[in-house]
């Protein structure tokens, strides 16, 4: 669930996180680098609820967004992602630009301050923040977006605003052994109206409950989330191996098990299971 503030609203202002007033709560802190399409690995201090999954580190680019995933590869910018204003930006156009940020032990702000596009310099610069919050919100903060940021050219690099996530299935390479090919699938995005950002604008993502935050048989048949999910007794002490998905092609769950072997894992598993039983044709046809 997400709102959006306009400037005229009275708690956009509080959105907006004044680094200078907050340095004495710093647990960790840090820079990115003044060049074009750079990237940080940042551990956290908490543990950060992203679609149901709980993050440890993110990656901090200088494009305009943050990264979720785990696996590192060239195109980061095509989901798993939470995007205050994805576009091809250039820190080292301008000696005043910068991407830093500040862990303060239940948020994690990340600011891309007086940035300018690689592909227009003259349209800038551009000041924003992405806040993630311990329990799971975020908060999108734009002090400065100097022009309509639907006019921002896509021809080498995405323009984006919003949050992304996928999930990724490790395929067997018959003909080649030992070697296996990485697909990602993206289950859901969110996608803000270009339109409706602009300066003194914010945007604040409420999570809404999941399957994966349950810990009991108890909780979990008792819970009114919307979901058709099932408690399995056998999979209790592998709960953080197990994912419930919304796959939006079929608008049926998808059971997948975050492990090195996708199939060995579901195959011992699915006499015990029903929830495996019942979508093992689906799993083992991705």
């Amino acid at each position: 669930m997400s709102k959006v503030y306009s400037p005229t609203d009275a708690l956009r202002a509080e959105l907006w996180v004044n680094f200078s007033e907050r340095q004495e709560t710093w647990r960790n802190h840090g820079s990115l680098p003044n060049l074009h399409r750079q990237a940080k690995r940042v551990r956290l201090s908490f543990e950060f609820p992203f679609y149901g999954h709980l993050l440890k580190e993110v990656t901090v680019a200088t494009g305009g967004f943050i990264y979720t995933g785990e696996v590192m590869h060239q195109l980061l910018t095509a989901t798993q992602y939470i995007a205050p204003l994805m576009a091809n930006f250039d820190p080292s156009l301008s000696q005043n630009s910068s991407v830093f940020y500040f862990d303060n032990g239940t948020a994690l702000v990340v600011q891309w301050s007086d940035i300018h596009l690689q592909d227009n310099s003259s349209l800038g610069p551009f000041t924003f923040q992405a806040t993630l919050h311990k329990e799971g919100r975020i908060v999108f903060a734009y002090k400065q977006i100097p022009v309509d940021i639907s006019l921002i050219s896509t021809d080498h690099h995405p323009v984006r605003v919003g949050l992304s996530d996928a999930f990724v299935v490790l395929h067997q390479i018959e003909q080649i052994p030992n070697v296996r090919r990485k697909t990602i699938y993206e289950y859901h995005k969110v996608d803000i109206l270009k339109s409706s950002i602009s300066s003194c604008t914010g945007v604040e993502f409420f999570p809404l409950p999941t399957c994966l935050q349950f810990s009991s048989c108890g909780l979990c048949v008792s819970s009114q989330i919307g979901f058709n999910c099932s408690w399995c007794s056998r999979l209790q002490s592998m709960a953080l191996n197990l994912s419930i998905l919304n796959y939006p092609i079929t608008g049926i769950f998808i059971a997948i098990v975050r492990c090195f072997s996708l199939q060995r894992c579901i195959g011992s598993l699915m006499p015990h299971c029903a929830i495996f039983r019942a979508k093992e044709e689906l799993v083992n046809s991705i």
